[in-house]
């Protein structure tokens, strides 16, 4: 049942990694706004894979095809639906293991829950999953841009021990863009590839850490109690493959702190009420208020590695297993646009939430 998100702004996505083709149905939608496919396409271009050598070499283009719902550069209002083809899936790269369970990997879970799985990578649990998730957003972020001035932005903050030093308030897309990592400090930049192409070497991965931003977020979004902002933009994340973590604001490091040096003093600026700091991340009780929405996602590192690994079958058997097929030794790179796409997502329910409750 899980494969929708989102109540005012709702989206299912569907499909598998090596299956015909993975997509979505967005539903609730705006009329009128104007949207075009090459914008679609631009997002889905960041997501896709085989972009670099720190990358999976698989190779698709993710063109997306609009099925519903827009018509003459707008949309209708009705739901509207997009489609990508798996144009260069090998699923006989997976037949040597069908049967094993890959540690790590939803193998074992997925057969313990359905009694059935797709054995060709990783089907829904594979991160290619998320093509519906970042061509959804697109939607939801310009619509946000046009009606707010809502910018979000995402960035690689840290590579294994390899950390960044960036300043969310000025961090622009362009900085964040420059280089293959997705990290707008250059010269840690720079290490953190040398770092994911040592991993690729050695037939392992690394995790890391990926930052992202929320700018023009108007206050008063979220619900009291279980739909809470900030528990909203947790579960999103939390639903991204490989996230293990999930920080809003000072997180852990606020543990650190007291309650005087922590909270976050209020002041009238330019007629509108604000903090003077930022350790709540832009949410208190959780609801948004007005200030910048700060988040650290923690990536674990890919399941999938070049180095044997102890096991078993579903037949019971202990086994060792050697990998093969096309993986990313460091999703960090690609994870930057499905961040800023779940945030994207959130806040536009959000955001048409409050719209209906105050009219």
């Amino acid at each position: 049942m899980g494969n929708s998100f989102g109540k005012a702004f709702r989206i299912t996505t569907w499909g598998e990694s090596h299956g015909g083709g993975v997509g979505v149905v967005i539903d609730g939608c705006p009329a009128r706004l104007p949207i075009s496919l090459e914008e679609i396409q631009l997002e889905l271009d960041r997501r896709r894979p085989g972009q670099s050598d720190l990358t999976t070499p698989r190779q698709e283009e993710d063109r997306v095809q609009i099925l519903s719902g827009i018509f003459e550069g707008q949309t209708l209002g009705t739901p509207i639906s997009l489609m990508v083809w798996n144009k260069d899936a090998k699923p006989e790269s997976y037949a040597p293991f069908k049967d094993t369970f890959r540690p790590s990997h939803a193998d074992y879970t997925y057969e313990a829950k359905y009694g059935i799985r797709n054995w060709m990578g990783g089907g829904r649990a594979s991160a290619r999953e998320t093509i519906g998730r970042v061509a959804a957003a697109v939607l939801a972020r310009k619509w946000l841009a046009q009606q707010y001035g809502l910018e979000i932005l995402a960035w690689v903050e840290r590579v294994h021990d390899l950390r960044s030093s960036v300043d969310p308030e000025t961090v622009s897309r362009e900085q964040i863009e420059a280089n293959l990592v997705r990290c707008p400090d250059a010269l840690a930049a720079e290490k953190m590839a040398e770092r994911i192409r040592w991993a690729k070497d050695q037939g392992d991965s690394v995790g890391g850490v990926v930052t992202v931003v929320a700018r023009n977020v108007p206050p008063g979004l979220g619900e009291p109690v279980f739909d809470k902002l900030e528990a909203e933009l947790a579960k999103a994340l939390m639903s991204l493959p490989a996230v293990k973590g999930v920080e809003i604001g000072s997180g852990f490091e606020g543990t650190l702190l007291t309650g005087s040096q922590h909270n976050d003093p209020f002041e009238m600026r330019d007629g509108k009420v604000r903090t003077l700091k930022n350790h709540s991340g832009g949410v208190q009780g959780g609801i948004s208020n007005g200030e910048n929405i700060l988040m650290r996602v923690a990536f674990k590192p890919t399941s999938t590695i070049f180095k044997a690994q102890q096991t078993v079958d579903n037949q019971g058997q202990n086994v060792v297993l050697e990998a093969q097929g096309r993986h990313d030794p460091c999703v960090l790179p690609r994870a930057v646009p499905i961040v800023e796409a779940m945030v994207g997502l959130v806040l536009m329910d959000h955001t048409l939430r409050q719209r209906a409750q105050n009219g």
